[in-house]
Order: C-alpha cells, then structure tokens, then sequence
C-alpha cells in the first residue's frame, strides 16, 4: 500500500482519538467538508486502510508503532515548530522539557516506514537542530 495523504492520516488520527466520532464533527476537525469527510471514510474502510473502528484498551496495540523523540530547537523558531508539529496527525503528545532537549514528541504510526516518513517530516521542520527517537515497545507497569 502506498503513502496516505494528509487529509486521510487526518482523518484516521482523529478517528483513533473518538472512533465515534459524528461525520460533521470529523469534518470539522479535519478541516475539510462533511461531504469529503464521508467520502473520505468510505474510501479508507473500501480500501482495507481502516479495517474496523473499535475501543482503546489498557492493553498494547499489536501492530503499532511508537516512540519518544527529543527534540532540540532552535530559539527564535520554537513557536513556530510546535505549531507545524501539531499538524501532523502522527504526533500524539508535545511536552516542552527542560534540559538538553526542548520538546518530548509521541508518535504513533502503523508501520516503521511511516515511523521513518514522519521522523524526516520532523526533522524538516525549519527550527529543528536535532532528534534523537526511542521506540516504546512492551508496556512493563500497571
């Protein structure tokens, strides 16, 4: 399978926060028409990219990929790096932090090529010096 588009990562990103989340309010958030929004939906689950919609559990998703990657920024551009972080649909959480790194960045992706794909986009961001990224793997506490 190729690479998503933005609007579908998008709209898959969204879905994971709310599976069941209302066509209009996926539009919404997505920023695009409840139109494209559904037909948008329609094609991901026709093209096998969305299989199911189901429920977060305490569990380790099977399949998933995550990881932590530190982030050092330059000054000036801080702002505008966290700002074109949180467009990317594959950034779960942004920290700011202290010490060598400016922010702890969570991904999440489905595979390791899309790990890479969004690691690049990260490290292309105008403002970004350097990263260094950890994938989480088994989940060893309560």
């Amino acid at each position: 399978m190729s690479l998503l588009p933005k609007t579908d990562r998008a709209i898959i990103a969204a879905l994971r926060g709310d599976a069941r989340m209302p066509i209009t309010q996926l539009a919404q958030t997505v920023g695009i028409s409840r139109t494209t929004a559904r037909a948008r939906l329609e094609a991901l689950v026709a093209e096998g990219r969305i299989r199911r919609f189901t429920i977060e559990t305490d569990q380790d998703v099977e399949g998933e990929v995550r990881a932590i990657t530190m982030v050092e920024l330059q000054g000036r551009l801080s702002r505008n790096v966290i700002r074109t972080l949180t467009r990317i649909p594959e950034v779960s959480t942004i920290h700011a932090t202290n010490g060598a790194w400016d922010l702890v960045v969570e991904i999440r992706t489905d595979s390791l090529v899309n790990f890479d794909r969004v690691l690049r986009e990260i490290r292309d961001v105008p403002g970004v010096l350097n990263s260094e990224s950890s994938l989480l793997l088994a989940h060893v506490s309560g």
